[in-house]
């Protein structure tokens, strides 16, 4: 039987469900007053005193004991020197990883376009990648090299002239592999800082690091917070909420592999969000009996378990067709179709971040490998948003090239709205030209 205590249950068809699915989804992503206020005065000191300010922050933040900011950036030597200094298994992993991931994103780029119409004017997009952009890195023991690919390899493919990695080094240390990636993606430089004050000096430029025009990349709440309030400065990928995962099941497949999956995303963080929606009633009792057997041998299980607690649940549907339409309304992150016959149903997902298809198509991999970016719109806004990718870093500009002939067909038409609108000198600027 289930254990309330170990995740929740729910049924689709209980008189109460819509409630206790929205109380279930419901998360408060605001920030804290003291996080604000931290983040106000960190930006507002880079900003104004540049190197200086990101120095003493980064010395008080990290343990340091730096004397200015020349310390704080890497040379290419100090990257090359990390991937060669890899096991040859994490070196060949890795390297495997970035490939793929190029591989997919390769098919992304938008070129530019236009036509002539039949008067000679001629219209059109023309695509641009950006000049420069800045990449958050968390750093320390964590060690995501896999947000080094997810990131800095799209913006190389776009074609990105200069790509700033930012990663922090509390107490001096340096995660090897992460420098590995920064060092087979091609990333330009790379500075040992992090927090806010990391990326203020992305957003306004410091005296030695220029400013870019996005920033991407995770990072904790000050870092987000720091992110949200330079928007407009530059470019931002997104505010990441909590990672999760929604698996829809008929009750096919390994117990064993759902119930990991769901730890899979659990082991995030205690805020994490994983839910399972199954038509087979035994199946969820048998998933919920691998989640009480499996837990105690995970290293997080802490972790697991309070997420699973205060966010996870095991979800009663009546068929598929009702799990796809309730996985539309939650509009995940990441979508496992843990399903006998999957591709049928790809086309009933319209609000997902990414879909897995099939038992073998677990979300693991695509956090990876697979090739795909990770980085995935969360807390349902994957209702109007999608994942990172080379588009992100590509601008697109209208081009307008009016024949005489064009011109003096459209005046009339543009006057006409232009005087509607009481805006006279953009109606003769038209007229000038009939």
């Amino acid at each position: 039987m289930i254990q309330a205590n170990t995740i929740g249950y729910m049924n689709s068809a209980a008189p109460d469900f819509d409630e206790a699915l929205d109380t279930l989804l419901r998360y408060d992503g605001s920030t804290s007053d003291d996080v604000h206020q931290a983040v106000v005065q960190i930006l507002r000191d880079v900003r104004m005193h540049g190197d200086a300010a990101v120095v003493d922050y980064t010395n008080r933040f990290d343990n340091l004991g730096v004397a200015d900011i020349s310390a704080l950036e890497l040379p290419r030597a100090a990257l090359l020197a990390a991937l060669e200094g890899l096991p040859s298994e994490s070196r060949a992993a890795l390297e495997c990883a970035a490939d793929r991931v190029r591989n997919y994103h390769q098919r992304q780029v938008l070129e530019s376009w236009s036509y002539t119409e039949a008067n000679g004017t001629r219209l059109g997009q023309k695509v641009t990648p950006l000049d420069r952009a800045g990449l958050y890195v968390p750093g320390g023991k964590a060690s995501y090299p896999s947000s080094v690919l997810m990131n800095a390899i799209p913006a190389k493919v776009a074609g990105v002239s200069e790509l700033i990695m930012v990663t922090p080094t509390p107490h001096g240390q340096r995660n090897p592999l992460v420098l590995a990636a920064a060092a087979i993606t091609g990333v330009d430089r790379v500075f040992t800082i992090g927090g806010a004050q990391a990326v203020g000096a992305l957003a306004y430029g410091t005296q030695s690091i220029p400013q870019v025009d996005k920033i991407v990349g995770p990072g904790n709440a000050y870092v987000a917070e720091a992110k949200r309030r330079v928007f407009g400065t530059v470019g931002i990928d997104m505010i990441a909420g909590p990672s999760e995962v929604l698996i829809i099941s008929d009750g096919t497949g390994n117990p064993d592999w759902v119930a990991m999956d769901l730890f899979a995303q659990a082991e995030h963080d205690e805020v994490a969000q994983s839910i399972l929606l199954c038509t087979d009633v035994a199946f969820i009792e048998a998933v919920a009996e691998s989640i009480t057997r499996l837990l105690p041998e995970m290293p997080r299980k802490d972790i697991i378990a309070a997420s699973l607690k205060n966010r996870g649940a095991l979800i009663k549907v009546a068929d598929l067709d009702e799990a796809c339409v309730i996985a539309n309304r939650i509009a995940p992150e990441h979508l496992e179709l843990a399903v006998e016959d999957a591709e049928p149903w790809v086309a009933k997902i319209r609000h997902a971040g990414a879909i897995f298809v099939g038992h073998c198509s677990v979300e693991s991999l695509g956090d990876y490998c697979a090739g795909p970016n990770h980085v995935l719109p969360t807390m349902r806004s994957a209702r109007f948003s999608s994942p990172l990718g080379v588009y992100d870093f590509q601008k697109r500009t209208s081009i307008i090239h009016m024949s005489p002939a064009g011109a003096a067909e459209l005046a009339p038409i543009a006057a006409t709205l232009a005087y509607g609108e009481g805006l006279q000198a953009h109606a003769r600027s038209a007229e000038y030209r009939k």
